[in-house]
């Protein structure tokens, strides 16, 4: 490396380090700015981790029929019938259970290979697996393949004429994945975190620039040599360390007051989140650059980040249920796509396809915002 070279280097990593010490004693000089950043968690982690709970209506199902008798196939296709389950035919457990993996299924409905016989004896058993990632989804879906088979039951025994009660002596016995316990708070808590990771990135740099453009202190710092990526940089680096407190909090509060589990690593939640948050920060900024006025950045920021973020990441709704747009336009936020990782990893593990997949979109978006952000403090007075 050449001494110019050097000396280029060393002068980028001074200009950094004094625009890091500014930034830093702007933020804890704004004490409300930081109270919002610290104690805003705090209350959203008590509401939401407590107070919400989610109904859902309709859900897939994997359909292993094994017992090949017309009176099995009559109660699979029962489950047709229902408006509120949208069964899938598959032709066995294994590749059931890896629909189920994939988050592609809600349940697995297994008639197994004697059902007939015991049906007929009065006590047929169906087997239900549930996907307990969203335990409400899952009691939903219980309560939907019960109804349908206990109702096929009853036809089929009055078509009989058998006096004996079968209707009801078709057990199903079911069995929760992801969510043994049945808790809503397993599902609710990994998405507060990134609803507090939403809101904490893009509201607090959403008023940086923009505040600095309205006091004209942005204008003189054209006059140095400070270049453009480095003032984004350095303005985003002392809030990334407020959202790891941040991040620090809802963990601990998912652990210890939730007793959420935690099957992937713990390393791989970490650094997601803190990608996560990355994309947040650079989002508000952007947008503080863009805007250049704070009431209008930080209105801006509540309605292209925390708002879709609440409604449209799937947090309060199942997507598959929404209409196609909807659905599009969902895809096109990064908390949808963090929403499943994060919740991939507390409760299913390191399930790859969908760790790769949803890293790669936000880096990608990551990168596409570092340059939509550079180019908003960009060394011009127009």
């Amino acid at each position: 490396m050449s001494s110019g070279q050097l000396v280029d280097t060393s002068g980028a990593l001074r200009r950094f380090l004094a625009l890091l010490r500014k930034e830093m004693r702007q933020m804890v000089r704004d004490r409300s700015n930081l109270a919002v950043g610290l104690l805003l968690p705090i209350g959203l982690i008590l509401l939401f981790g407590y107070g919400l709970s989610f109904d859902v209506e309709h859900a897939p199902v994997a359909v292993v029929l094994e017992d090949r008798s017309p009176t099995a196939r009559m109660v699979a296709e029962s489950l047709d019938g229902s408006r509120y389950l949208a069964p899938v035919r598959v032709a066995s457990m294994a590749e059931a259970h890896a629909l189920m993996r994939a988050g592609k299924v809600d349940g697995i409905v297994r008639i197994p290979v004697d059902f007939s016989r015991r049906f007929n004896a009065g006590e047929g058993r169906v087997q239900l697996l549930l996907n307990g990632v969203d335990s409400t989804s899952a009691a939903t879906v219980e309560g939907y393949v019960a109804g349908a088979v206990a109702t096929q039951a009853q036809k089929q025994s009055d078509r009989s004429g058998n006096d004996a009660p079968l209707a009801g002596s078709v057990e199903v016995v079911q069995r929760m994945w992801f969510n043994e316990a049945g808790e809503s708070r397993w599902y609710l808590v990994p998405g507060l975190i990134v609803l507090v990771l939403t809101l904490i990135g893009a509201l607090l740099t959403s008023l940086l620039i923009a505040r600095e453009w309205e006091r004209g202190t942005l204008e003189s710092l054209f006059v140095t040599p400070v270049r453009p990526l480095e003032i984004v940089l350095a303005k985003i680096a002392p809030y990334l360390l407020v959202g790891a407190v941040d991040l620090a909090m809802c963990l601990l509060a998912a652990h210890f007051l939730f007793h959420v589990p935690m099957r992937g690593s713990l390393a791989l939640v970490v650094a997601s989140s803190m990608l996560y948050l990355t994309v947040s920060l650079l989002l508000g900024l952007f947008l503080s650059g863009a805007m250049r006025n704070q009431f209008h950045a930080g209105q801006m920021a509540s309605l292209v980040s925390f708002m879709p973020a609440l409604m449209l990441s799937g947090f309060v709704f199942d997507l598959r249920n929404v209409p196609l747009v909807i659905q599009v336009v969902s895809q096109l936020l990064p908390a949808t796509h963090f929403m499943v990782l994060i919740r991939t990893l507390f409760l299913a593990g390191d399930h790859w396809p969908t760790i790769l997949r949803s890293t790669v979109v936000l880096s990608l978006y990551a990168v596409a915002l570092v340059f939509a952000a550079r180019a908003t403090v960009r060394k011009t007075l127009e």
